[in-house]
Order: structure tokens, then sequence, then C-alpha cells
């Protein structure tokens, strides 16, 4: 049902096989069910708002489930994954991009507004300077560190030991947030808000989604978290992540496209868009609820989710 396909062996005797197998390109063929493609579709539009991991789950559950050919797939430097995978993104970035459409339009329009006048003359302006100037360093470091990282990290043992990273990640922010909240409270430090947030704090947060390229570590969560040490609140911070998310996430999926067009597509197209439907759906309901969870409540619970389910899961396949 599926090969492995080695190109560009350099010995053909059994003692060097090792070596040339070391210096192999492996492409590997295979194929997903619709029903693999719809469960993976929900995993990854919800766990990737929800600050939990995306990639994480989806090298965890899978292997949990038994499709084997999954979690090697995910982990080969040419395979089925990665068009599929550009598909699932692809749809929770267009539901994220639907969520917040009268945001983007006024972000997009106020934008060219300000290139046209050469200054940042509002808010909305400023919001767009800084989702641009947080969109640079893990746009480049992802395109650099994306593919090895991806192909040596993203196994279920080590996603699972990054997922406790990821909740100890979480546990920091929450308590450097209630630090500033304690010191508002008081008068020492007045309350940040998206609004004034500065350049170069919005470059460290920007920074910071690099963290998400290691499987188990949650791109929202990092992000909401650099928020929350910058001093933004729950809201804010949450705002800001989703709305980053959208640019780089889109990107991502528009510049793999030619692997889903491509020879890797072959077999996995009609999955791959049964796929990014269910993503689509799942992240929309995501970030309805997450936008309103985070005006009152706080990290806490995923934090905590993540380190009972990092826990049992590096004890489990250790």
């Amino acid at each position: 049902m599926r090969t492995l396909v080695l190109a560009h062996l350099s010995a053909s005797v059994a003692g060097q096989a090792p070596l040339a197998a070391a210096h192999a390109t492996a492409v590997y063929h295979g194929t997903i069910s619709y029903w693999q493609a719809i469960v993976l579709g929900l995993i990854q539009g919800v766990t990737e708002l929800f600050p939990v991991s995306s990639l994480g789950h989806t090298v965890i559950l899978p292997e949990l489930f038994g499709w084997k050919h999954v979690v090697v797939a995910e982990s080969q430097p040419e395979s089925f994954w990665l068009p599929f995978v550009v598909g699932l993104h692809v749809g929770t970035a267009i539901a994220l991009f639907v969520y917040f459409f009268r945001t983007w339009i006024d972000i997009i329009a106020e934008f060219f507004r300000s290139i046209y006048h050469r200054r940042i003359e509002n808010s909305t302006q400023r919001l767009a300077w800084l989702l641009v100037v947080a969109t640079i360093p893990a746009g480049l470091f992802g395109l650099v560190l994306e593919h090895p990282l991806r192909v040596v990290f993203t196994k279920p043992l080590a996603a699972s030991i990054f997922l406790i990273v990821n909740a100890l990640i979480l546990f920091f922010g929450e308590g450097v947030r209630r630090g500033a909240e304690k010191r508002e409270e008081r008068g020492i430090k007045p309350k940040r808000q998206l609004d004034n947030l500065n350049f170069r704090e919005a470059a460290v947060i920007g920074v910071c989604q690099i963290g998400s390229l290691f499987a188990g570590i949650s791109r929202s969560g990092i992000t909401m978290v650099a928020g929350l040490v910058r001093g933004l609140n729950h809201e804010d911070s949450a705002r800001f992540a989703f709305l980053l998310a959208t640019p780089i996430i889109l990107a991502a999926g528009v510049l793999k496209l030619p692997d889903l067009t491509g020879s890797l597509g072959n077999g996995i197209r009609g999955q791959t868009l049964v796929g990014a439907a269910f993503a689509f759906v799942a992240a929309l309901f995501s970030v309805r609820f997450l936008s309103k969870y985070f005006q009152t409540r706080t990290l806490w619970p995923f934090a905590a989710y993540c380190l009972v389910a990092g826990i049992a899961f590096t004890s489990y396949f250790a």
C-alpha cells in the first residue's frame, strides 16, 4: 500500500548500506483514508488555536490510534503528509480570516494607507505594522528550520516531552501575568494595551513563535505567553496571537501548494479537501470560543492539561 523510494544510493555492498542510507533522499509514498482525514482535520482545527500544540497532537494521537504510516510520513523528508497538512493549515487560516474578516479588511486598508502617507496615523495602522514586524522572524526561521526540525523531532516521544515544556511555558506566562496584575492594582505599573505595544516587543513575540517549530510547543500558546510577559492582558494577547497566526499559516500553505498539485498530492487530494473543510469548521468554533474565554479566564487549564498529558504520553512511549 505504501513504499519507500530511496534515491541517490552510493553503495551497493551490504557493509556500506548504513552509510548509503544516511545520504539517501527519501520519498515516502502512501495514502490516507477519508475517516483519518476528518479526524486529523478536527484535531488540527482545534489544537492549532487552543494552546496545546497542533503538531504535537497530530504526531501523538495517530500513534495511539495505530496509524503508523501517518506517524512515519510526518517525519520523512518527502511524503504525502506534506501536501495533506498544507490543506489543513489553509483551512485553519481561512477560518481565522473569516472570523476576523472586518478587522483584516481594516488592517489591510490602513496598512496601504500608511504606506501612501509614509507615517502611522492611527491604532489600526500601528497594529498592521506590529503584525508585519512580528511575522518576519517567524517566517524567516520557519523557511530555514521547519524541514530539519520536522524530520528530527516529529516523533511521538519527542512531542510528548515538548508538551511538558509547553506546560512549563504556559505556567511561566501566568506567573508573570499574576505579578503584573498585582503591580497594576497598586498603581506601580500602568496597564498595557495592544495599541501601545512597541515594535521591538512585537519582534520579540515573533521570535518566540520559532519555538512552535518543535512538535509539542503551541504557536498560539507561546505567542500568548510572550504577550503576557510584555504586559498585555489575556484578551489582547489572544487577539494578537490569532491575528498573527493568520498570515503565517496561510503563507506556509501557499509556499507548499506545489506539493499538493505535484506528485506527492496523488491519491490524497480529495482527502485533503475534506480534512481542510473539517479543520475550517473546527477552527471557526475554536476561535469564537477562545476569544470569549480569554476575556475573563486564563491559561491555567491548558497548562495543567499539557503537563498531565505530556507526562502520561512520555511514560507510555518511553
